[in-house]
């Protein structure tokens, strides 16, 4: 197994647990949570710690209709199970793909992605590279994390393998590169639009949502 040195800062995992962060960055937590014992530990921790919290507040008396709303759940049928960890894909990943493979679309230069979710401005995306090549240059109009699923590449930042996460803000610019071998893989969230720095990039970034 892969070590993985790129971890998502205490701060992300906190907000995370505290249900502050859009729907893709939970995603793509979760994801990471389950290929990092480490950060596991702490998001754990967290828990245990909202529940300590939880537990010294006085107590509030329910209304009827929250009652009524409570009942009506316990009689309501049993999810259907969710979707299994398959392949590079961790479970949460699986969940997003509806249990089905990736559907990939072309962005050029062999570069391809499939946009699992939107919410406001936030984007939650699967990216394939293939080896040795690079995204476009840009910067970013908010936060991006990226977790890598198979595969790796580069930036100024360092080298980033199978479990680890890049996390970018608006004051990073970089162009990432898959490294060689097998094809780099990722999941990327992100709060705002990229900020491509060449024409063509900035030309195509509404037909490809990024």
């Amino acid at each position: 197994m892969t070590r993985i040195l790129h971890h998502i800062p205490e701060e992300t995992i906190r907000d995370w647990a505290c249900g502050r962060l859009p729907q893709p960055f939970g995603v793509l937590i979760a994801a990471h949570l389950s290929l990092c014992d480490e950060c596991r530990a702490l998001a754990e921790a967290e828990d245990l710690l909202a529940g300590l919290t939880l537990e010294r507040l006085p107590g509030v008396q329910m209304s009827d209709a929250a009652r009524e709303r409570l009942m009506a759940a316990l009689d309501e049928p049993p999810p259907p199970p969710r979707p299994r960890a398959c392949g590079i894909f961790p479970a949460p990943v699986m969940e997003a793909l509806d249990g089905g493979p990736p559907q990939w679309r072309r962005l050029g230069g062999g570069v391809r992605q499939h946009i699992l979710s939107t919410e406001g401005r936030s984007s939650l995306r699967l990216l394939y590279i293939p080896p040795g090549r690079a995204v476009p240059e840009h910067g970013h109009g908010g936060r991006e994390m990226t977790l890598v699923l198979q595969g790796s590449f580069s930036d100024s930042a360092g080298v980033f393998r199978r479990g680890d996460v890049e996390c970018a803000h608006d004051e990073v610019n970089h162009q990432p590169v898959a490294g060689l071998g097998e094809p780099c893989v990722c999941l990327a969230a992100t709060d705002a639009p990229l900020r491509f720095r060449a024409m063509l990039p900035r030309l195509l970034q509404p037909l490809f949502r990024i």
